[in-house]
């Protein structure tokens, strides 16, 4: 790939939908039970959905049978308490936006630490990785099977972890099997958090354009099928404006691109085996390869 320079990036806050704005921006509830993270016991790091910044570990995560996750510490620093207006309860915050977590309470025993940290689901997303302290970046590219996208972005400096799922379309919590139909809508996705004082938005863009062929459609290699389509999910709009440059920039260069550029909506990790396949398999990515175009 050729030589990129990039400053240190300056990551703007994630586009909120009506729900997740309801509970993050106006200090909202999600009823109980409903939570996507209430029952999870995945190993990793849960951060801020508006901003990135990691808040918890899932080692301080217990179960308390109250409806929301429950968390009996967090990354020194990420959380910010204050006075709810009940006058009865303390809510809290992520230090860094200001985006309404939940309320810890104190007293009830459930650990050894004797306080919870009360969480909407909806304030959270979550990262299998163990990360420090600090504010980190998403991005969500679809291009044919995901096992070879993700293996080219993991070796990548400043990646600290891909997840392979899917999104783009409307069933929920879809399994491979379904997306295999091409009925659901959603592609073969991964999920990128990066580190951005390492690497930038838009420069993993440009590799996961030079890693699969952008001009194809519907397909990629010998997988045929719409959930193989190459398309960039953004999150904010200055992703999107990134993504619609990248791809400008390829069309001047004589690139029939066919990538689509949409609006990112619920990503669905996929079954725990499709994750670090071609690492646990020892194998190579048999549609993917690098190819310069920058």
């Amino acid at each position: 790939m050729s030589e990129y320079v990039y400053s240190q990036e300056k990551l703007p806050y994630k586009d909120l939908t009506a729900e997740e704005a309801y509970v993050i921006d106006n200090k909202g509830t999600e009823r109980p039970f409903t939570g996507k993270y209430t029952n999870s016991k995945e190993k990793g790091t849960y951060v801020c959905r508006k901003c990135g910044s990691a808040l918890y570990y899932s080692s301080d995560k217990f179960e308390s049978e109250c409806g929301w996750p429950s968390f009996d510490d967090e990354i020194k620093g990420a959380v910010k308490r204050l006075p709810d207006p009940d006058g009865m309860r303390t809510e809290i915050e992520c230090s860094n936006c200001g985006a309404h977590l939940g309320h810890v309470f104190t007293g009830e025993r459930f650990t050894s630490k004797n306080i919870r940290h009360c969480v909407n689901s909806v304030s959270l997303d979550f990262v299998p990785a163990v990360i420090q302290p600090g504010r980190y970046g998403t991005a969500l590219f679809a291009g044919g099977c995901f096992w070879g996208v993700e293996y080219f972005l993991q070796k990548e400096p400043g990646v600290i972890s891909v997840t392979s799922g899917y999104t783009g379309g409307k069933v929920k919590n879809p399994s491979y099997r379904e997306v295999c139909t091409g009925n659901t809508g959603h592609a073969e996705t991964v999920s990128i958090i990066y580190d951005p004082e390492k690497t930038s938005y838009e420069k993993l863009l440009r590799l996961f354009m030079e890693i699969h062929d952008p001009t194809q459609v519907g397909r990629q290699g010998p997988d045929i099928g719409d959930q193989y389509r190459s398309e960039i999910f953004y999150l904010n709009q200055e992703q999107k404006t990134i993504a619609e440059r990248t791809i400008s920039a390829l069309k001047t260069k004589g690139y029939k691109v066919a990538t689509k550029v949409t609006k990112a909506s619920e990503f669905y990790p996929a079954e725990e085996y499709h994750q670090d396949y071609y690492f646990r398999n020892s194998k190579t990515p048999y549609c993917h390869g690098y190819v310069k175009r920058f």
